[in-house]
């Protein structure tokens, strides 16, 4: 399972997101996580389809967004129209998750949930083959430059334990306070997807980015 950097642009750059977001692509990234925030599910608001499809034409790498709102599937074929390859929705947010995400699905994108860091994996195990990602919040969600928290990194071997037990190579992405010196400890854990926000778009850019790809090419060779 490769390993793959998700730069947050939540960190970049606002007045230069189009190029922030080519120049993190061109150091090797593979996604593009973006986080969509309403106000209500999270105290914070961010992106909405505009932006997204704005900085659409700055790369063909995946677009992986991340949807803390309430009630994501009512977004879903917009963010879909506006560029969004993966969806993310957190179980939290949805009355409905099963059919929140068969509905992403049939919109033709990739499907993930998102874990807050307080909710057990075990809440998962009845919709785990239906998924292409399961992400597991190692902060709060709603503001970027939080610390990740410890126990978080147990959610994440419990949830590559179990899914090792059912045969499945699900994505396992954690997001919150990833940084150079703890992503080992991430990826050992069972992450293979690293959300990367300040660590990335927090001064040279290429440089940062090629650290982390450094980083995983070391730990898999």
């Amino acid at each position: 399972m490769g390993m793959i950097l998700a730069p947050s642009i939540l960190a970049a750059d606002f007045a230069h997101l189009g190029k922030a977001v080519g120049q993190a692509a061109l150091a090797g990234a593979e996604y593009i996580h973006i986080d969509v925030m309403d106000g209500m599910f999270v105290p914070s608001i961010s992106f909405g389809m505009p932006v997204i499809r704005s900085i659409r034409p700055y790369t063909d790498k995946v677009f992986d967004v991340h949807m803390m709102v309430e009630e994501p599937g009512r977004y879903a074929e917009a963010m879909r129209d506006a560029g969004a390859d993966l969806l993310c929705v957190h179980q939290e947010a949805c009355r409905h998750l099963d059919r929140t995400v068969r509905q992403i699905r049939e919109l033709g994108m990739k499907v993930g949930v998102a874990l807050n860091p307080s909710t057990p994996v075990s809440v998962l195990d009845c919709i785990l083959e239906q998924v292409d990602m399961v992400l597991v919040m190692t902060v709060n969600p709603g503001f970027g430059g939080q610390k990740l928290i410890p126990y978080t990194l147990e959610k994440v071997r419990q949830l590559r334990c179990r899914l090792d037990s059912l045969g499945l190579d699900t994505d396992i992405e954690v997001d919150g306070g990833v940084t150079l010196d703890n992503a080992r400890q991430v990826l050992e854990a069972g992450a293979n997807i690293l959300v990367a926000g300040s660590a990335v778009f927090g001064g040279d850019i290429t440089e940062n980015a090629q650290a982390f790809i450094r980083l995983f090419e070391e730990f898999s060779g």
